[in-house]
């Protein structure tokens, strides 16, 4: 197989996420590259991706690992090893296991995060992970940890989305790594379509908007919780392991919806009064994305939110991921009186542009690559 100038590697296509919306930008960005992952599933991510050259590991040919890519840890550290991306650049797009991938080249790491299950195992397996998974990661955890560090350090620069992800790259790993933010890339001005499942009441009685995977970092059960107290709906958007334990316990004023079109997502941004999250976020894609529409969040004082919202501008916090503090920052929100031109002005410095200006400064720099302009 020729060698390529550049080359995309992420963790697996899996799943619809802020990763997996890096990346696709990463291809429009740098056309005709193709990308190396672990696992592929079409139906379970991106329908862009089918327009994309996609390479997966060995793995990639159990259907089982491919629909529940976390049964496949035990083997994703080896089969990323065995696996060499014969490049002179390769991109690296991780939160996990990417950054393992053996290059012939130079080897440029966008970190969305060391891997949270390794370095912040509490906050992201929560209270109801099954004691099978903690008895795994308490087994295979030492192991791992070494593993992923050796890997860390084979990256020829680490790229950084945001401030505290700087912070945890530093922490785990001893690398300085620079921040450049992911990029705002959906597209406002495309058709809308009300989603089939959503009640019609919702144009009517206006509602919020949550959207977020369901894992209990993510904090959904204290959203859904926090509007038990309030006279307001709630639509949350998404799929995970905490699905059935958090429509089960959602009040009544509660909409699940999942699996939603890009026409769908603008209908609901377009309508919604405010994005509301809560989770320990490394970026924060949504509230920008809600920003784009020129809607305010509601967010979680930590992480990624505080580089993507500006207080009483485009948002407001709360200081602990808990019903009553969520509940109390939502009844803020709707009271204040938003300027949403300056609310869309701020996600405009989230753009693909900006995005690309800095990160072609850092291809030069450490790795001596030029993109091809568009």
């Amino acid at each position: 197989m020729t060698r390529r100038p550049l080359v995309i590697a992420h963790d697996y296509l899996t799943q619809r996420g802020g990763a997996e919306k890096v990346v696709l930008a990463l291809t429009r960005g740098f056309p005709g590259v193709p990308i190396q992952t672990t696992l592929y599933e079409p139906d379970d991510t991106y329908s862009d991706f089918r327009e994309v050259e996609v390479r997966s590991t060995g793995l990639n040919g159990s259907q089982w690992l491919r629909r529940h890519h976390r049964y496949a840890l035990p083997f994703l550290a080896a089969s990323v090893s065995r696996t060499t991306i014969d490049a002179d650049v390769t991109l690296v797009s991780s939160s996990a296991w990417a950054h393992g991938f053996r290059t012939t080249g130079r080897k440029v790491v966008y970190c969305h995060s060391p891997a949270r299950w390794l370095y912040q195992q509490d906050v992201y397996l929560g209270q109801h992970a099954p004691w099978t998974t903690r008895a795994l990661l308490g087994l295979l955890g030492p192991w791992l940890r070494r593993w992923d560090r050796r890997q860390a350090l084979t990256a020829d620069a680490y790229i950084a989305v945001s401030r505290v992800v700087q912070q945890h790259i530093r922490d785990a790993y001893g690398i300085e790594s620079q921040v450049i933010h992911p990029p705002h890339s959906f597209n406002t001005l495309g058709t809308q379509h009300k989603p089939s499942e959503a009640p019609d009441s919702l144009v009517d009685s206006g509602f919020d908007l949550c959207v977020s995977r369901l894992l209990p970092y993510k904090n959904v059960g204290a959203i859904t919780g926090a509007f038990s107290r309030l006279n307001h709906r709630l639509v949350v958007v998404g799929t995970g392991p905490e699905a059935a334990h958090l429509r089960a316990a959602a009040p009544s004023n509660v909409t699940f919806l999942q699996q939603l079109s890009d026409a769908e997502m603008r209908w609901l941004y377009s309508h919604c009064t405010a994005i509301i999250a809560a989770s320990y976020e490394d970026f924060g894609l949504t509230p920008i994305e809600a920003a784009a529409f020129g809607k305010p969040a509601v967010a979680l004082r930590w992480g990624g939110f505080l580089d993507t919202i500006v207080e009483g501008v485009t948002g407001v916090y709360f200081d602990q991921p808990e019903p009553v503090a969520i509940a109390t920052a939502v009844a803020e929100a709707h009271q204040r009186s938003w300027d949403n031109d300056a609310i869309r002005a701020h996600a405009l410095s989230f753009s693909e542009e900006t995005f690309f200006s800095k990160l072609d400064d850092v291809l030069a720099r450490e790795a001596g690559f030029q993109r091809r302009r568009v």
